[in-house]
């Protein structure tokens, strides 16, 4: 016997931070990356930098470290492949250097700050959560603010056992809300990893192609391409997000209201994810 879908109504939109609602490209990150793997004398490029990136911070340079080409590095130099206790050693390093540089980089996204406010004129509530530690969370959370970006609720990726692409981050803000169903959340992603976060928690999922770490553009050079220009840009960013599964592909945050408008569609016609 099938069930009967259950209704659900639109409740509240799940955004992620870099590359979503502040640093246009998402570059904090990478670049400390790069320059932390550098004070292990290992050349590691921007392109392979922004790899694994979604996921927690340890977690992304346990991915590299997993490379080949990186490892091999690392053995070259210090005659073994990377262990955990040699990740943990990098993290180590990368976290004061992400710690100095966030706060530089984590600009709000052009159109963020009033699609926030646009959401609670609608009555719907704001949750966010990050790849980044909540040491590094603390200094973006503070300039956002100063820029009109304050979600109701703010999850860090230790915050939760598991981080990213399992669902807990998404969910911890399911419950820190309130929210009656997850069937109304929408989860905002410039990422694989976290595009399929939220479709772990049972959420509508919208993928960024040009304001995030999948075009990996900033702004003014986003800004200089002509229609040609973007939209091979999207099709670069598409190819990375779409085996990820998300509901709605869009250039970036300001284009949201669109989907959000589709997600309520197919709600209303007794949908869900």
């Amino acid at each position: 016997m099938t069930a009967t879908p259950l209704p659900a109504e639109l409740e509240a939109v799940i955004f992620d931070w870099a590359g979503t609602l502040v640093d246009f490209g998402s570059f904090a990150p990478t670049r400390v990356f790069v320059d932390a793997f550098a004070q292990f004398g290992m050349e590691v490029s921007l392109e392979q930098a922004r790899g694994p990136m979604g996921v927690g911070k340890w977690d992304h340079i346990r991915a590299l470290c997993d490379e080949p080409a990186i490892a091999n590095q690392y053995e070259a130099r210090f005659g073994r492949l990377p262990t955990d206790d040699d990740v943990t050693a990098i993290y180590e390093r990368f976290l004061p250097m992400q710690l100095e540089k966030v706060a530089q980089y984590s600009a709000a996204i052009p159109g963020a700050a009033e699609l926030l406010r646009a959401l609670r004129r609608q009555g719907l509530k704001i949750g966010s959560c990050s790849g980044y530690p909540s040491s590094v969370m603390r200094r973006v959370v503070e300039r956002a603010a100063a820029e009109g970006l304050e979600p109701d609720c703010i999850v860090a990726s230790d915050d939760v056992p598991r981080a990213r692409p399992a669902p807990a981050m998404a969910l911890k803000n399911v419950v820190e809300l309130g929210i009656s169903d997850v069937a109304g959340c929408v989860k905002v992603d410039d990422t694989a990893p976290g595009i399929e976060e939220g479709r772990r928690a049972g959420m509508w999922t919208v993928g960024l192609l040009l304001s995030g770490n999948a075009a990996g553009l900033a702004l003014d050079e986003y800004l200089k391409l002509d229609e040609a220009g973007r939209q091979q840009a999207r099709e670069r960013a598409r190819r990375e997000l779409s085996p990820a599964g998300p509901h709605y592909l869009i250039d970036t945050v300001a284009d949201l209201p669109a989907a959000l408008a589709g997600v309520q569609a197919r709600l209303a016609a007794g949908k869900r994810p």
